[in-house]
């Protein structure tokens, strides 16, 4: 028998919010060079921090339903005004004050978790991001 499961809107909307309330105050935005690991609770491996952006003292808001999902979008994020290393970006991570792992995702310049005007990353650069949503499907 295939599996089913399906959530209700309601269910995705709280599921979306109780994500990104894990997150909190003092949380960081981490863009990585090197293959995203199998999950965001492995460890990192031979991966280049590239640049660091800080997330907002409430990172996201409320999240809304948006058809077959519910959908959180950031608040303001603070640009790493000089990048840690020169790469190419190829994902992400979001963790705590405290640097525990929340979420990671993808970075690209089109169909990716996470949107870049470009990927390639110098030393030094300003990095920014201009607008950011974190999704929950319905199933």
């Amino acid at each position: 028998m295939a599996l089913a499961t399906r959530i209700t809107n309601a269910a995705a909307i709280a599921a979306c919010n109780a994500v990104t309330a894990l997150i909190g105050s003092g949380a960081k935005l981490r863009i990585y060079s090197g293959t995203q690991p199998v999950n965001a609770d492995t460890g990192l491996s031979g991966n280049t921090l590239l640049a660091e952006l800080a997330l907002s003292a409430t990172p996201f808001g409320a999240a809304v339903d948006n058809t077959d999902k519910a959908t959180a979008t950031a608040n303001a994020v603070t640009a790493d005004s000089s990048a840690d290393a020169a790469g190419t970006a190829t994902w992400f991570r979001v963790v705590t004050s405290g640097g525990t792992t929340i979420w990671d995702g993808s970075v690209g310049t089109t169909g990716a978790d996470m949107n870049l005007n470009s990927v390639s990353i110098t030393l030094g650069a300003n990095v920014s991001i201009s607008g950011w949503t974190f999704t929950m499907p319905e199933f």
